[in-house]
């Protein structure tokens, strides 16, 4: 009895002296080991297992791309899975906390390192992976911390980090097969950022050579493939496509492997077009591929245009926009491709521009192909306003010159052609839907027919149509409930009628009937003007559409014919539009594009308005423009001005005719001439002062100036009485006087820019379209900045064009604006860059989040900087 007592003891007092986490002991060490392992680690590995398996189930691939090497992190799904990776970061904690001695403490930390990677918080997963690599025993955890050091250094876009580490790992032995695999892995991620695609290949190359994962293995051929495909080297990419069938790839990319493959071996290059045709409608009839029918027509598609069988093409990426499919980025590429055949080939912008609304729909914002159509979608949607404007105004003015009768035999014709056009649309979808029963056979017991025709009237949607439509026209939109047709419905309905008015209606369940899509005659004829003032409206519109149209066609899609076309047809209709002399302008050099008769539109400019800055850039094609020109203009406006008031008139407007030969188009140039015109107020005759203000009110785009030009008209014509016009007058013309950089526009009180100190901040560089061009390694100069000055800010940079003139580069993101003017003035003080000059270095600017939205959408740059400089003094 003693002895078991005694043996009762002894296990009692092993298991409680095992629990303590500072004795190192045998017995210690195979406890701590032990409880560590198979507990603590094993449970917070597999919470950030988990975390993986979603990135990549919620990652959708785009096969019209080269794979990513690594899924994507989406950080919606990491926001949604924050107790996951919090569940994982307590367990490895405790792992640490209560297990001090085990050998599986520095693992724990290696999974605190991936928790803090995947939350972003890139700073505390550096210091970890780093102190894992100078303080771990453990020579593969050291290496696999280097090699996860080496992929967020990648992500930051800290390329001379990279460098560092991948000397470093060069230098290591005995580095384990599996982080060999990561490693290269991780370098053909590398590569893929620094665009080196033969690097690229030689990585995933030997990370396919280490990888045991039959899965992943598969995907890295296949992306492999793609890469060879894309260099022309189609053997290679035919033997990769084919070995990443192995390994039980998903359906759909081996589909693309089969479909691929098919195309670098034999469907490019074979002159037999019927078989390659009659390949891809095999592949279209297989049902295992009925989700993937879009994606076979417009692979299909590709080909009948490489055949230049443009209108083939066409139908079948119409068809395939029909096909429901299993991944939308697929229809994006398919409306894409029908936007660059209605851009390109057809010139049909409008159809282009629906074309693009509805691929963009597709895309995510990640994509890389979603940036690119928006920047291409602006000037389109600018296009079909103007374009649809000229064509409603024009239709409905030439309505408004019929008689009663004839409008109204107009609406109804129309109405009569929107019916029939639905009643054939139902007929051809339904055409569509039964075009592959298989079951008609069976049916025939009933009676019906399997042709064209159906005998019930249910089974006949043309029919069905055809009665939802007369039933409309008889009845008007009436709900369905009973005893419609009696008299005495509305007392018999009354109750229902009540409770339905107080019964909230489900969207979902609101069925949209046919005919609403069919406008009243009422509606159509409402729609055409009556009076003189309605007239005049829609003429203001069309004068502006044509006008912004032959603008746009011109410089924008160079497309000098139609845009002489527009702009002949707006100074021909409205011979008094003060759009006239930037016409004249605009069609001098289209016609001297096309090898026209461009004198003609020369010498009108100087007949007509020879005082006109467009008049002196025609007379001096050859001078100074842009950024430069605005500046050496301002110092100039700045001479003149002082000699105004000292009422030396004549040397102050020799100054302003010199600036606007000099410098004829610039953003000073409606300033510049308001004060020649002010000059004129006092030397020349009333009658041509007068004359001066009149057409310059008329020709200026800027609100301010031209209020001011109105006040200086009514106190010169007597009109009405202005309080201190007079006083006003000089005080007004001084904008700009005292800065020679500074823009009229209103306070900023009446701006839309609003000042906002704790919204995150945007630093932006300003330089000419063309001079951006050759800017390239600015980029590079502002990270080297960024790594010396600011090593643990994260800021990016980018660049983008803001409107004709000007490119911008983008400094981002300051959490307010203390620390952008922070930076700023670091910037100013440090930056060195052979791209940048001190002037453009002093130009630079600091935006909010809100204001720059609001910048993009206006494109004036100065106006913003006025405000600027009265927000952040």
């Amino acid at each position: 009895m003693k002895t078991h007592y005694y043996g009762l003891f002894l296990f009692f007092l092993l298991f409680f002296s095992a629990c303590s986490s500072e004795k190192n002991t045998f017995t210690n060490r195979m406890y701590h080991n032990t409880t560590s392992r198979y507990n603590a680690y094993y449970l917070s590995n597999l919470k950030i297992q988990e975390l993986e398996q979603a990135i990549e189930k919620k990652h959708k691939e785009d096969f019209s791309q080269v794979l990513p090497i690594f899924y994507p992190i989406d950080s919606a799904l990491i926001d949604e899975n924050k107790e996951l990776l919090k569940e994982a970061r307590e367990f490895s904690s405790k792992a640490i906390d209560w297990h001090r001695i085990s050998k599986w403490v520095d693992d724990n930390y290696f999974l605190i390192g991936m928790v803090e990677y995947y939350k972003a918080d890139f700073d505390d997963a550096i210091n970890t992976f780093k102190y894992l690599n100078v303080n771990s025993k453990d020579r593969n955890l050291r290496h696999r911390s280097l090699i996860q050091l080496l992929r967020i250094f990648v992500d930051l876009k800290q390329y001379d980090d990279v460098v560092y580490v991948i000397d470093y790992l060069s230098k290591e032995q005995k580095i384990s097969a599996e982080n060999r695999f990561l490693l290269f892995q991780t370098l053909g991620h590398y590569y893929h950022a620094q665009e080196d695609t033969e690097s690229k290949i030689g990585a995933l190359d030997r990370a396919v050579g280490y990888a045991k994962d039959k899965k992943v293995k598969s995907r890295l051929n296949f992306i492999l493939a793609q890469l060879y495909q894309q260099e022309g080297l189609d053997a290679l990419a035919y033997d990769y496509y084919q070995e990443s069938l192995k390994g039980n790839p998903p359906y759909e990319r081996s589909f693309y492997a089969q479909l691929y493959s098919q195309q670098v071996a034999e469907l490019n290059k074979s002159k037999d077009i019927k078989k390659v045709r009659a390949y891809y409608d095999d592949l279209y009839k297989n049902s295992k591929n009925k989700d993937l029918r879009d994606v076979i027509l417009y692979e299909k598609a590709l080909f009948e245009l490489k055949q230049e069988e443009k209108e083939e093409a066409v139908s079948l990426l119409k068809k395939a926009t029909k096909e429901e499919g299993s991944n939308p980025i697929q229809k994006g590429y398919i409306y894409r491709k029908l936007a660059e055949i209605s851009l390109e080939d057809e010139k049909d912008y409008r159809t282009a521009k629906y074309y693009l609304d509805s691929a963009l729909m597709n895309f995510r914002p990640k994509d890389v192909a979603y940036d690119q159509i928006s920047k291409q979608k602006g000037v389109l949607d600018e296009y079909v306003i103007h374009f649809e404007t000229i064509i409603t105004n024009d239709s409905l003015i030439n309505l408004s010159k019929l008689t009663p009768e004839q409008q109204e035999r107009i609406a109804e014709n129309f109405i009569k052609a929107e019916e029939d056009r639905l009643i054939q649309l139902a007929a051809s979808k339904e055409k569509e839907k039964n075009s592959n029963k298989i079951f008609d056979n069976l049916l025939a017991f009933s009676g019906k027919s399997s042709g064209s025709g159906e005998s019930f009237y249910f089974d006949n949607p043309g029919a069905m149509q055809q009665g939802t439509i007369d039933f409309a026209r008889n009845w008007g939109n009436r709900p369905l409930t009973d005893n419609w047709r009696r008299s005495s419905q509305s007392f018999a309905t009354s109750s229902m009628n009540q409770l339905e008015e107080n019964t909230p209606i489900d969207d979902e369940v609101k069925e949209e009937s046919v005919f609403s899509e069919i406008p009243s005659k009422a509606s159509l004829l409402s729609a055409i003007p009556k009076t003189e003032d309605d007239i005049k409206k829609l003429n203001d519109e069309l004068e502006v559409a044509y006008f912004e149209l032959g603008k746009l066609l011109f410089f924008d899609f160079k497309e000098p014919e139609f845009s002489v076309e527009n702009l002949e047809r707006l100074i021909t209709t409205y011979p008094n539009t003060n759009k006239k002399p930037e016409a004249y302008y605009i069609l001098h050099l289209a016609l001297k594009e096309k090898g026209g008769n461009a004198e003609l539109y020369s010498q009108r400019l100087n007949r007509e308005f020879p005082e006109s800055p467009f008049t002196y850039s025609v007379n001096n094609p050859n001078k100074l423009s842009g950024n430069q020109a605005y500046l050496a203009s301002s110092e100039n406006y700045k001479k003149a001005y002082e000699l105004y008031q000292m009422r030396e008139y004549s040397n102050a407007r020799s100054i302003l005719r010199n600036t606007l030969e000099e410098y004829p188009l610039t953003r000073n140039t409606d300033k510049i001439l308001l004060l020649d015109v002010m000059i004129s107020g006092k030397i020349d005759e009333r009658d041509r002062y007068q004359s001066r203000l009149e057409n310059y009110i008329q020709s200026t785009e800027n609100p301010e100036l031209s209020k001011m030009a109105r006040n200086m008209l009514i106190a010169l014509t007597g009109e009405k009485p202005v309080d201190n016009v007079a006083e006003s007058q000089d005080e007004d013309a001084n904008l700009g006087s005292e800065n020679a950089t500074k823009e009229e526009t209103s306070d900023a009180s009446t701006t839309s820019y609003k000042e906002n100190p704790n919204q995150t901040h945007i630093f932006v560089i300003v330089l000419e379209a063309e001079k951006s061009k050759e800017a390239k390694g600015l980029l590079a100069d502002l990270e080297n900045f960024h790594k010396a000055n600011f090593a643990n800010a994260r800021l990016r940079t980018g660049n983008m064009n803001l409107n004709r003139d000007n490119a911008i580069y983008i400094v981002s993101p300051f959490n307010n604006a203390e620390k952008a003017v922070d930076y700023r003035k670091k910037f100013l003080e440090s930056f060195e860059s052979s791209s940048l000059t001190e002037i453009e270095k002093a130009n630079t600017f600091l935006i909010s989040i809100e204001n720059f939205q609001e910048l993009n959408k206006q494109k004036n740059i100065e106006d913003y900087r006025t405000f600027y400089k009265k927000t952040y003094k």
